[in-house]
Formats: C-alpha cells, structure tokens, sequence
C-alpha cells in the first residue's frame, strides 16, 4: 500500500469509494494525441473570433452573478436540437458528465440502482458510486452489439432505477437501433426507470443512423445528453446538456449548485451555437478521416467496430501493450481500453491520421 493510499484510508471515507481510482486517462506531451476523442480540429478563426468578443462582453458583467436559468442558451440549443423541442426540455451544465451526475443526485443514491451495459463509458459506474447509487451491468453480445430483447430482460431483471445507454456508444462507437430505447423504456416501466441515451457523438453518426430525440414526446422518462466537447470543439470550454420531458428539469432544478453555469461558459457556448455550420463543416472531415481509418485498418487484417462516432474501436491486435507502446516511441497516442486483442483511436486531421495508420502499419 503507498503512502498516499495509507493516509486517504485514514479519512472517514465513505465504504463504497475505498480502493476506487479517480476518473483519468493519460496526457504525455506527444505530437498526435489521439486517446481521449477530442476534436483535434480546433475552431475555425471566425468563431474563435466570435467566442472572444462574448467573452469579452460577459466579462463586463462578471461582478454579477449569470443567468441561473440560463434561458438564451436553453432556447438556442432547443433550436439547434429541434425535433420540436423548446427551452423548458433542455438542461445544461459543466459538460454532460455533470449533466450525467445532476440526473444521479435528483434519481438515484441510497437504495437506487443504475444499470449499464459494459464495454461501455468508465465514468457510469464513476457517477454511481459519488452518489451512492448501486451500479449493476449486464454483458453485450460477443461482436458488442445489443438487442432490445437483451436490454429489456436486463432493465427486468435487475430493476433498475437508472439505465445508461451509449449511443453512439464508448468504446465501441457503435450506435444503438430506437428499438433498444423503446424495450428499454417499456422494460422500465415496472421501476419507473429513467432512461439516459447518452448521445454525446451524435453529430458524427453515419447518414441514416436515427437519434433517441425522436422517442422524446410522450415519454417522461427518458433522456436524451449531449455534449458540445465534441462536434463543437470545445472540450476545454466544459458545455454539456440534455433534452427531456419539462418535470425532468425541474428535478434538477433541485439538486443543482446556485449559478452552476457561468457567464463565461454561457457566453461562449451561445457563440458557438450562432456558428455551428462552421463547426459541424470540420465534423465531416472527421467522418471521412474515421472513415479512411477502417478501411485501412481492414486492408491490414484487423478487424475495425462499424463507428458512429469520432474514433474507431478496432480488434485482431495480438499484443495490444505492444502495439500501443509501438505507436508512444513514434509519437502518436490512442487508447489502450483494457479489451483483449482490442484498442481505440480518435479520428484526427488527415496529418493525424497519417501519422497513425502509416505507423500503424509497421507495427502489425
């Protein structure tokens, strides 16, 4: 046991956090950096224009609190979302991870259980243990995938309270049929279940690929989070949120830190918002590098997931260390997820790419 563990044990720490490990992934300074699935694009000038000059006009302001119900931004994404959707069915915060947790401490903790379906986003169970939610999983099939009648026996059998679903999903990229969502939904019914469709890469899903938005009317409990990290570049910026029946954000009316949502962050997400043609113009390029990136791992014999999202999960690696540490000494940094035989890398600009598939290359 090290030092620092000894001296964290001897804190009154709450039974279920023991021996956990803090959300992180690593963050050496390499020249392609593709572990974390950020947008390497970075923003076109005119927006990185435009978010100055509001930033700069809510700094005039910044000795009074912001709008605790950040309605400009509530109608602009309600806009941006559309699927008839308005101002009182969206809710934001500091990036959809808070998102995720203000639906924890409104739904879940002591005698709740949240459910989820692993390979899937490590911060699920990260979220159930700070608010002291039980965290139960239930497999995918051998390929990853999911059907709606897994799902719906799962949601029975455990009868969760909370039920996660990645879609485009994390790791795999794969993103789930509306049939998922409604077994889901309907399994649900019995434990009044809320239902999260953590969509965070949406905007880099495939022509056809259906979003759970269209699933929202007439169903209180489910849920629909979104990100702005991603299509819109602005993971530094932290600009999460979700879609809902209206009594859902009214729940996290009640759990929510005063003025949880900056002037700043407020100010810098309605900018990108008023621009976001601009921004979703670069999320094409990553389709098409993503795109690229399957194909070639495909000529090389590896076996690359069908992705809906910003990076690609890919198998047949006989020694993944290897092939990771490989791609380290050459610079290039992805994602060792833990997956026998498997690893995962983002799509960056072509030169990203490049560098990864040509190094990639030698390596297998």
């Amino acid at each position: 046991m090290t030092d620092q563990l000894e001296r964290l044990n001897r804190l009154p720490l709450r039974d279920n956090l023991r021996g956990l490990q803090p959300y992180g992934a690593p963050q050496p300074h390499v020249p392609v950096l593709l572990n974390v699935n950020g947008n390497t694009h970075g923003l076109p000038a005119k927006v990185h224009a435009a978010i100055v000059a509001a930033v700069g006009e809510a700094a005039a302001g910044l000795n009074r609190y912001p709008d605790r119900e950040f309605s400009q931004l509530r109608e602009a994404l309600a806009g941006y979302l559309g699927h008839g959707l308005g101002p009182s069915n969206i809710w934001a915060a500091n990036g959809s991870n808070e998102v995720l947790q203000q639906i924890l401490q409104a739904f879940g903790g002591p005698g709740r259980r949240a459910l989820s379906f692993p390979p899937t986003y490590s911060m699920y169970p990260l979220l159930a243990s700070g608010t002291d939610t039980e965290y139960v999983t239930s497999p995918r099939a051998a390929d990853f995938t999911l059907t709606a009648e897994a799902a719906g026996e799962a949601v029975r059998r455990t009868r969760a309270n909370i039920v996660f679903l990645g879609s485009p999903n994390n790791p795999t990229g794969t993103a789930l049929g509306l049939d998922v969502v409604e077994a889901v939904y309907e399994a649900g019914a019995a434990s009044s279940a809320i239902v999260i469709v953590d969509e965070a890469y949406a905007e880099f899903a495939r022509t056809g690929t259906p979003s759970a938005l269209s699933l929202l009317p007439g169903r209180e409990r489910l849920i629909v989070s979104r990100t702005m990290s991603k299509a819109f570049a602005l993971a530094g910026a932290r600009g999460g949120y979700l879609a809902a029946a209206p009594e859902i954000t009214d729940a996290l009316r009640l759990v929510r830190l005063p003025y949880h949502l900056s002037a700043v962050t407020q100010a810098t997400a309605l900018a990108a918002l008023e621009h976001a043609d601009a921004l979703l113009a670069n999320v094409e390029d990553i389709k098409g590098q993503r795109d690229r990136i399957v194909e070639e791992l495909s000529a090389l014999g590896l076996a690359p997931a069908p992705s809906d999202s910003n990076f690609v999960f890919f198998g047949g690696v006989k020694d993944p260390r290897v092939v990771w540490q490989g791609l380290l000494d050459a610079g290039v940094l992805i994602r060792d997820v833990g997956i026998p035989g498997h690893l995962r890398v983002t799509a960056g600009t072509e030169a990203e790419t490049t560098a990864f598939l040509g190094r990639i290359r030698e390596l297998v």
